[in-house]
């Protein structure tokens, strides 16, 4: 029996990268997916790839109300919710001193503000399942050393960590298990956007096992967090990152 069968997920910023691996892996272990991105296209072609009746939200994070509306018109169509992904992000890299305020505001605005509107709109429709729902979050090894330029960034994901232990004790008692993933570089379109061959060579370098993590590792991690099999399992934030922060920067 496929892990998901039966089960509905939805994922923020899932038409791309990382949250199209996780989107992709969900359906293909049985799950019907919403697919909400701030670009359309994208989260319909997601949706449409991944098949089981998965639906496409176009939605911005930072809006409350989009949020609300998307998480309720799936739980509605696809029958319940039983898991929750908080991927969206915006990041921008640059010296805390030379960050401008609106650039900040964006990040905060989806990294942060974004996670509290999805698990305010999305916590009722999980509880509603009466145990085994699954929140999964997405941190970053950033959290876990200083990374050049990366001050708001890593002041996101931080927070992040800490709503995750917080929410695994709000929630758990309501039967919903929350984790997080903290995935260490992943060759993505956004990540190759701002780092270069020479960048991704020296990282694997770094990395003890010599090899990146893909977004398909990381989309299986989700799986299994999302599982019955990580049925014991709550308020974690799983390193996916070839053991790179246990060698350091």
């Amino acid at each position: 029996m496929k892990r998901l069968e039966g089960k509905t997920a939805f994922i923020t910023g899932g038409g791309a990268g990382l949250g199209r691996a996780m989107a992709l892996a969900f359906a293909r272990e049985g799950a019907v997916v919403g697919v909400a991105d701030i670009d359309e296209a994208a989260a319909m072609a997601t949706a449409a790839e991944a098949g089981n009746d998965s639906l496409g939200y176009a939605c911005d994070v930072s809006r409350r109300d989009q949020v609300r509306q998307a998480v309720d018109d799936f739980a509605t169509r696809a029958g319940g919710l039983d898991i929750l992904v908080n991927n969206a992000v915006a990041f921008h890299y640059a010296p805390l001193v030379d960050m401008p305020e609106e650039v900040i505001d964006r990040m905060l605005d989806v990294g942060i503000k974004g996670t509290y509107w999805a698990l305010q709109a999305a916590t009722p429709h999980l509880v509603a399942r009466g145990g085994g729902a699954s929140v999964i979050n997405l941190s970053s090894v950033a959290v876990s050393f200083a990374i050049k330029n990366a001050a708001v960034y890593s002041s996101i994901k931080g927070a992040i960590d800490t709503l995750t232990r917080q929410q695994a004790c709000e929630l758990g008692p309501q039967g919903v298990r929350v984790n997080a993933l903290a995935p260490g570089p992943v060759e993505t379109p956004g990540a190759s956007a701002v780092i270069d061959e020479a960048g991704w060579a020296a990282r694997r370098a770094r990395t003890p096992i010599r090899r990146l993590a893909t977004a398909e590792d990381v989309a299986e991690a989700a799986v299994f967090l999302a599982s019955a099999q990580a049925q014991s399992i709550a308020g974690v934030t799983l390193k996916i990152d070839g053991g790179v922060t246990v060698a350091g920067p």
